[in-house]
């Protein structure tokens, strides 16, 4: 008996999200073994090689959903799924700090054209009365990918070396190639007539990125001329994207999209979401290797209670979401994210696992419950035609979230933790085998301060999706009858 071919999408669409996500965290599972292997590498390259992977999604990913809604979403996601394969091999190869921020550049590339399909894609495959379930799956694939990657980053770099953690997204990448060439078709409507945003790209890409480069340098090294330049250079380049977007005929971000109640509720609640969840890994990734000494499988595996109660929690709010609609589940999921991390903050500097896991396991509903309902109304909210960019969009947020948020992390660290035990940490040596930890008190103080932070910016959070949300699932069936 054939497949039908929506399983066929959701079985591709979920490989890639999968390898995507694998990527994500084997590399920052691995992150202080890099610190201390790899010539040339310290905290400011270190960060930059998370930093510039993120950078470079959140920059692209909005004109490669314009390139799939102008030349078809699924040969553009096809691109993607090459170009991270090889950008994954290239990445093993790297011999200094610098160079593997370059090449997971390049990979970044690859992973944006994926992100910026495979959401509307999904849609396009599905009926709304599934739509939920089927992102919900897919959301699932993702957080399950973290944790193969947690796991598999752990063994991988113990065992063969941090190199091998690129190795594994080749034979994925060979094969979800050559599904989606063979298998996939594409359903959407081909726009006609537009035109790249070419100086609204550039001029968000690099208002970013120097925005990223004044608070990172900035917070490790000093706030001195040079960096307050690259601040006030990257938020003035970034008012004037806004300027052009207005003005330009064919934008990178369609701001019309944001007079659309629920998509403008969806992506500011999605935003606040990634502030507060963006760095969460980052953060115990340090903690549990550098500060307390524990080898990459073990803090690997410490991970995991959060991402295997999303992985559970995602598909089933997004059936609930279908069958009672998504206001309460999301604005439900934002207000136990922000309990997570105000437990988080009570912890002392050494606590019992068993105690760990209270907040890691409320963090993981909270991420669950909100995810896949949110992605469905916001994307279900705009015409067919409009679902590329508006899903790029709506990975933008969230991808600019990841990015604050790393960036404020740093901001937070530093203001609080002198850079010579930052250093230890960062590099896997702020343990002393079975000694005192050196500096665990001033860490601990900071990372406190990160979870105060988060907390604020998920229960901001919960405000647009209880006032955006309402009567959001009658609004969204009149927009699939245009």
């Amino acid at each position: 008996m054939a497949v039908d071919y929506k399983w066929i999408v959701l079985g591709n669409t979920t490989i890639g999200s999968l390898m995507a996500a694998i990527d994500l965290s084997i590399v920052l599972i691995a992150l202080p073994t890099i610190f201390v292997e790899l010539p040339q590498t310290g905290i400011s390259e270190g960060i930059w090689i998370i930093l510039g992977y993120e950078l470079v999604t959140a920059t692209l990913i909005m004109n490669f959903g314009r390139l799939g809604d102008m030349f078809g979403r699924v040969r553009t996601y096809n691109i993607g799924f090459a170009v991270f394969t090889v950008g994954s091999l290239l990445c093993s190869l790297s011999q200094t700090g610098l160079e593997l921020i370059i090449l997971r550049l390049f990979q970044a590339v690859g992973a944006a054209l994926i992100w910026s399909n495979s959401p509307a894609i999904i849609t396009d495959a599905f009926p709304a009365s599934e739509r939920g379930r089927a992102l919900g799956i897919n959301q699932a694939a993702i957080v399950s990918g973290s944790v193969i990657g947690l796991v598999l980053g752990g063994v991988l770099t113990s065992t063969l070396g941090w190199r091998s953690i690129f190795w594994v997204n080749v034979p994925i990448g060979i094969l979800g190639t050559l599904w989606a060439y063979y298998e996939l078709k594409e359903l959407g409507q081909i726009t006609r007539g537009e035109k790249l945003d070419i100086p609204g790209n550039i001029t968000f890409a690099v208002g970013l990125s120097l925005l990223l480069l004044g608070i990172t340098f900035g917070s490790l090294d000093g706030f001195g001329t040079l960096n307050e330049i690259l601040l006030i250079a990257g938020v003035a380049l970034l008012f004037a994207f806004i300027g052009i977007e207005a003005k330009i005929r064919d934008p990178m971000i369609q701001l019309s999209l944001f007079k659309n109640r629920i998509f403008a509720s969806g992506n500011f609640a999605v935003l606040c979401f990634s502030l507060a969840r963006g760095g969460y890994n980052f953060m115990l990734v340090f903690y549990f290797q550098g500060a307390l000494g524990y080898d990459p499988l073990t803090a690997g595996l410490f991970l995991i209670p959060t991402s295997a109660t999303v992985v559970f929690f995602g598909p089933l709010s997004g059936w609930l979401s279908d069958v009672r609609g998504p206001r309460w589940l999301a604005s439900g999921g934002l207000a136990v994210m922000s309990l997570a991390f105000l437990v988080f903050a009570q912890l002392p500097a050494r606590v019992n696992y068993l105690t760990l896991l209270i907040p890691m396991i409320l963090l993981g509903i909270g991420v669950g419950l909100f995810s896949s309902p949110n992605r469905s109304i916001t994307l279900g909210s705009v015409p067919p035609s409009r679902r590329g960019i508006a899903a790029g969009t709506n990975s933008t947020m969230a991808n600019i979230g990841i990015l604050l948020s790393l960036g404020a992390i740093v901001v937070l660290l530093s203001a609080s933790v002198p850079k010579s035990i930052l250093l230890n940490v960062f590099s896997g040596m702020g343990s002393s085998g079975s000694g005192p930890t050196i500096g665990l008190a001033d860490f601990t103080t900071g990372m406190h301060n990160v979870w105060y932070f988060a907390a604020g910016l998920s229960f901001l959070g919960v405000i647009p999706t209880i006032i955006g949300y309402k009567n959001a699932r009658e609004l969204n069936k009149v927009v699939e009858t245009r």
